[in-house]
Formats: C-alpha cells, structure tokens, sequence
C-alpha cells in the first residue's frame, strides 16, 4: 500500500476555520476542502488556533506537528501579530524565520499565505486604515521575503481576482466565509499541481454558510456583546492610533503611503493594539 503524505497546518484562526462551519459548531476551512481534492493518499493534521501569534507557532504549534514527519506544512500566521501592541517586524520575522527553517530542515514544503488588506472590506478612520496598511505591508513583506528563501508556496491574497467580493467573507468581514476557504483552497491546489501534487479541482458549494437570517443573529450573539465589552477601549486607542500615524507623518514629511514596503520604525515602542475580532472563537 502506498504511503499517505501528511499534510499539516500550523496558524491562527484563518488556518483554524473561523468563517465555515456548520451548525453544530464544527470548523473546515480552506485545509479542510484542499484535503478532500487529493487524489493519492493523505494523512492529515491540524493544530491551528485562533489567537495565535507567530511566537506560539514557532514554539508551540510546529513541535506538534514535527513529530509526525509531514511532507507538507502550511504556516497561516501574522494577522495577530501585525494587530497587537509591541508589533515588531523583526521579532516576527525572527519566528517565522525559525519556523520555516525547521520545516525546510526536516524535508518537508512549506505552504504560505499572503494577508490581505482588510481596509478593503472592513471601514475604519482614515489614520487607523494607514497603521492597519502599513503593518499588513510589513507582514507581506517579511512572508515573500522568506517565501523565497525558502521555494515555499506562497499564495498571494491581494493579487486574486475577486477576493474582495462580499460572499467571500465572513459577517466579520476579518474571515473569509465558506466560500472564501473553498476559493483559497482552489487557490492553493492549483500551485501545489505545479509542484506535482496530485489534486482534483475544488468542489464549490453553491451554497454559502451564511445568509442573512444568520448573520443578523451572528450580530446579536456575538458581535455586539464583543463591541460592548471593548467599547472601554477602543475609542482610546483609535484616538491614540491616529494622534501616532499623524506624527509618523510629520516626521515623514509625507502622506504618501508606498504600497509594499517594510516599516522598521515599528520596532520603536509607539504603536496599539487595533482592536479586531481576530482572537473571539466565533462562527
């Protein structure tokens, strides 16, 4: 009997699911419906969480994984670390780095994705959009920068056509719905073809997992609880987010904002935390 190849995922919550799932509150995802698609025997591992950050990755999730010798691992993972307070490139690039080496080292393809850009999709204050930019810019940055260094596989988010179609998201509008994990998932099978993979096409359901009816009561059992509980919070810190972009413009001298750069100064002590929905286990 052939071998099956195991396939693993290590991440946060855009790796664990969150956006599909049924009524009973179990998670899929987009791993869950490349999985389906291979046509040669699999074994399949995912120890992902919502909340987690690039450290908890490295040090946590990729032992858990190791163990079982995959021969492939997708790394989810910089959407919480970009949100939170002491956001640093270089920290993230320094887990990452180690992550994707350990991998690489043990024989295994590396499976990446890019961030996108939720100022797209989700409205914020002019200032608050440029700091949620500039830090989406340096995540994607660091992730092609290692993307090569490594040969991973690395789907680039904002380049495809139609991510930002609203049935593709999640009431959240952080989280791609089930028919954003189904059109990630066929995203990656036709780049994991090109490695020599064998994988059928993406079945899409022509249903989505979330109407109307649902999100409104999504709304009321989840996101508005969530906003009162921040509410103490988030003003401030919107406030001190924008106080903070207007000095980086000043010292800057410009409000040009370079669509693709790496932004050491956010190594220096001065950014907050933009409060999301990033790390709330919902459906």
């Amino acid at each position: 009997m052939e071998k099956p190849i195991t396939f693993a995922i290590v991440g946060d919550s855009a790796a664990s699911g969150i956006g599909d799932s049924d009524s009973f509150g179990n998670y899929y995802g987009w791993g869950y419906h490349l999985v389906k698609a291979f046509n040669e025997p699999l074994a399949y591992l995912n120890v992902s969480r919502p909340g987690a950050r690039s450290k908890e990755v490295r040090f946590e999730q990729l032992p858990k994984v190791l163990i079982h010798e995959p021969e492939l691992v997708g790394v989810i993972v910089g959407g919480n670390d970009m949100l939170r307070n002491g956001f640093s490139p270089k920290v993230f690039e320094e887990n990452l780095t180690a992550t994707l080496k350990d991998i690489v080292e043990s024989g295994a393809q590396v499976m990446l994705l890019e961030l996108h850009d939720p100022t797209e999709i989700v409205p914020m204050p002019y200032l608050v959009a440029r700091v949620c930019r500039r830090r989406v810019s340096a995540v994607n940055h660091v992730t092609r920068k290692l993307a090569r260094k490594y040969s991973a596989i690395l789907l680039e988010t904002r380049s495809l056509k139609g991510i930002y179609e609203r049935d593709k998201w999640h009431v959240d509008r952080m989280h791609p719905s089930k028919h954003g994990h189904q059109f990630i998932a066929q995203e990656f099978a036709h780049l994991l073809r090109q490695r020599g993979f064998h994988i059928d096409e993406i079945v899409i359901d022509p249903i989505n997992n979330r109407n109307r009816k649902d999100s409104i009561k999504w709304m009321l059992k989840n996101g508005t609880p969530w906003f009162l509980k921040r509410s103490v919070d988030l003003l401030p810190a919107l406030l001190i987010l924008s106080i903070t972009e207007l000095i980086h413009m000043a010292r800057n001298k410009s409000t040009a904002e370079p669509a693709d750069v790496y932004f050491p100064d956010f190594d220096k002590k001065q950014d907050v935390a933009i409060p999301m929905l990033e790390d709330e286990r919902v459906s």
